[in-house]
């Protein structure tokens, strides 16, 4: 993985994990955590969306939007493990 690669990786998981923070109230972690919270949502969506036939295109935008996907399940996911 190369420079670019890697600038793109991270850009695309703090993008994806700061939308999906603001459309999960209370889910904003920083920016080292927003990147986080996308790189692993866009594992989980990776895992789970081809698992239940959802296929999104691809291109910036459609990893934008799988990554948030995911993200946005890791941060239900937290919330439901915080409030038990």
């Amino acid at each position: 993985m190369g420079l670019e690669s890697l600038i793109i990786f991270l850009l695309i998981g703090g993008i994806a994990g700061w939308l999906a923070g603001i459309l999960v109230k209370g889910g904003g972690m920083g920016i080292v955590g927003n990147i986080v919270v996308g790189i692993i949502g866009a594992f989980i969506a990776g895992f789970l969306l081809p698992m239940v036939g959802v296929s999104i295109g691809g291109g910036i935008v459609g990893s934008i939007i799988h990554a948030m996907i995911g993200a946005i399940i890791l941060l239900l996911v937290i919330r439901m493990i915080k409030r038990a």
